[in-house]
């Protein structure tokens, strides 16, 4: 019979590999040159994993922004109008600004190798889409309008940031995000 994987340290691992792909990203991410630049063997990395595809999707099920906690309360068009705020700050100044140059390289390879990568990408924009379009539900906003909302709203903050990150022009993309955030308040006044 198998020994039980040993759930803390396959927590700490998780959280060493995101550390580290966080900072040296996911397009070369394989998995002898990882396990060494973690201190482990890539043995290890299989055993706690499984696989390469595993270990890929629990690094970014881990550290993908977590958008319900900044939605889940929104009752209104003033809340929503925080929520996109507080969203702005945490993905390009806060704690998710590591996890979103992650996810930017995620959507660009998936866009370029969809068989390898296409349905990580597709669930992360899932993950991101689904507590927003639940907040314009919750204003009065029909299910397809909804996600057509938080599709905007969601895709303008990720374009925006990626924006910021090439270009380092700090208060155009800021401005850009106050009226990003300005216009889904008004989308959702009208709901």
């Amino acid at each position: 019979m198998p020994r039980p994987v040993n759930a803390e340290k396959r927590a700490e691992l998780l959280e060493q590999v995101v550390c580290h792909l966080q900072h040296h990203g996911l397009a070369q991410m394989s998995l002898s040159p990882l396990a060494e630049a973690v201190g482990t063997t890539k043995r290890m990395l299989l055993y706690y994993f499984g696989s390469r595809e595993n270990l890929l999707a629990q690094v970014l099920a881990a550290s993908r922004p977590d958008i319900h906690v900044m939605f889940d309360d929104v009752q209104d068009p003033a809340g929503l109008g925080k929520a996109v705020h507080d969203l702005w700050e945490a993905i390009t100044v806060g704690e998710q600004s590591g996890v979103i140059r992650m996810l930017l390289q995620l959507l660009s390879l998936a866009a370029t190798d969809p068989e390898q990568y296409g349905s990580f990408g597709a669930d992360s924009i899932e993950a991101m889409l689904r507590p927003i379009a639940a907040a314009y539900v919750r204003l009065g906003h029909p299910p397809q309008q909804a996600r057509a909302a938080a599709t905007l709203l969601a895709s303008g903050l990720r374009g925006l940031c990626q924006d910021r990150l090439v270009t380092h022009d700090v208060a155009r993309t800021d401005a850009a995000a106050r009226h990003l955030a300005e216009s889904a308040v008004a989308v959702a006044a009208i709901g």
